[in-house]
């Protein structure tokens, strides 16, 4: 832009904001097409050429890099290209075989990419978590992720990995035994020189890889130990900082080295409370059996009514029926609730959302639902704000309050929502319109953020309170 910032309107600055992102991917894209049409150029047998030099003596070979399906290149004429990209022939290598992916097994996510729906490198990804699978296999992926493109980076991922699991579920539990095989511990030991390291000096590591449900269940006592110990500690002096939590949570697995000393003090006992006595001490009582709330989404096939073998876990991600079982199978016992009907909807008269109306609205979106927002809520454990979208009245009708105006939103999303001059229309249970203070349209599903036109906006703004008024309960 050729004029200086003060000069330049807000509205062309969001303008300009836009055209640089989506000349980025434009370019990104652009940049596979010409290492894809340097591979076509390569793509035939170098040792028909006349006069060629055999292999085994160092001659040009073709090479597969894509995964079943794709086109082999020629390996030597990688080198040129790779120079001409200033990079290392692996990572021009790693890069074809990811575009061959995309030309040749992914077609409905090159469309997409090319169509500048998200980040190249999301795409890229993609080929790359696939690339083990057979054409027929990856078709499933290819279509779940096409129709996520809309979405951030994160969600398209989680829903690329649920969909390679679903579609050779055989490899991934070869994968889950393979890696239980390689379980282990392993505990830091002090090096020369380690004292006097401002980071090492005093401190040591512990790293290890055991099952995921041992990893949860070390992760809620680790958590509860932590809690307890912060709280015992009392308050800080005045003017000193209070520890963060890192800290308690490492102290609480240090603890863990004396199970009798945990057991002790979770029960408010403590060294100073034992009385002086011959009598043999008491036999601890067990610990109560851990709780936990598993939130797990099962899909059916159509016509059979068999399960689908993967599930979302909330919290944990796509994970095979038999590592759910084995999840569950660590608790002595488990109690089913009711299947959540997400299709249901209900209202009130109150001003608080009910509890149920909470648990389906963040069911359906999964997260934040403010324009192109990333985080979801069972991966940071921190509650969303259920925001009004038209907002409360006291003195207005009845049932304002239920699914069909609830809005889940970051703190910090909304602040802006409340104080920053943005408008927002909701039109259902699960899709809503945003117009932000200059003038940016946006429509946010469950399938992510899409850019509309200030004409679309206000047709659907027109719809918003009919639909809107329809789903309310």
């Amino acid at each position: 832009m050729s004029s200086g910032p003060s000069e330049t309107s807000p509205e062309q600055l969001l303008q300009a904001a836009e055209e640089c992102l989506l000349e980025g991917r434009r370019v990104e894209v652009r940049k596979l097409d010409v290492l894809l049409a340097w591979a076509d150029s390569f793509s035939g047998d170098p040792q028909d050429e006349p006069d060629a030099v055999p292999i085994r003596y160092g001659g040009p070979r073709l090479i597969a890099l894509g995964g079943e399906g794709t086109p082999k290149v020629s390996d030597l004429a990688l080198v040129e290209i790779a120079i001409a990209r200033r990079e290392s022939v692996f990572t021009t290598r790693r890069r074809l075989a990811d575009a061959f992916d995309l030309r040749h097994r992914l077609p409905l996510v090159w469309a997409g990419l090319q169509d500048l729906r998200c980040e190249t490198w999301v795409g890229n990804k993609v080929a790359s978590m696939s690339r083990k699978l057979t054409l027929e296999q990856i078709f499933l992926v290819d279509v779940a992720v096409s129709e996520a493109l809309d979405e951030a980076p994160a969600r398209i991922l989680q829903i690329a990995e649920a969909k390679i699991i679903e579609a050779d579920p055989v490899a991934h539990q070869e994968r889950i035994d393979a890696n239980r095989t390689r379980k282990g511990a392993w505990c830091s030991r002090s090096k020369p020189g380690a004292s006097v390291e401002g980071e090492s000096a005093g401190v040591g590591s512990v790293f290890a890889r055991i099952d995921e449900a041992d990893v949860e269940a070390h992760r809620e006592i680790i958590e509860d130990l932590a809690n307890a110990l912060a709280a015992h500690a009392g308050p800080v002096a005045e003017g000193d900082e209070p520890l963060p939590m890192d800290h308690w949570r490492a102290e609480a697995f240090a603890m863990l080295a004396d199970p009798a000393a945990v057991l002790a003090f979770l029960r408010g006992e403590h060294p100073t409370d034992t009385p002086e006595t011959d009598e043999a001490p008491a036999a601890p009582t067990p610990s109560p059996a851990p709780v936990a709330s598993v939130v797990v989404h099962v899909s059916a096939d159509a016509e059979t009514g068999l399960l689908n073998p993967v599930a979302r876990v909330e919290g944990m991600g796509p994970m095979l029926l038999s590592q759910v079982r084995d999840l569950l199978r660590r608790y002595a016992k488990v109690t089913v609730t009711p299947v959540i009907d997400l299709h249901a909807g209900r209202s009130v008269n109150g001003y608080e959302h009910p509890t149920d109306v909470k648990t389906r609205t963040e069911l359906r979106t999964i997260g934040d639902v403010f324009p192109h927002a990333t985080g979801t809520f069972t991966r940071t454990g921190r509650a969303p704000d259920h925001d009004h979208t038209v907002a409360y009245d006291k003195h207005g009708p009845p049932g304002q309050t239920g699914d069909h105006n609830d809005t889940p939103l970051r703190r910090h999303h909304h602040r802006a929502k409340t104080h920053a001059g943005y408008r927002v229309h909701q039109l259902g249970p699960d899709r809503w319109i945003w117009r932000t203070p200059h003038g940016l349209h946006r429509l946010v599903t469950t399938g992510g953020t899409t850019t509309i036109t200030a004409g679309e906006f206000h047709a659907l703004k027109a719809l918003a309170m009919e639909l809107a008024g329809d789903y309310a309960a």
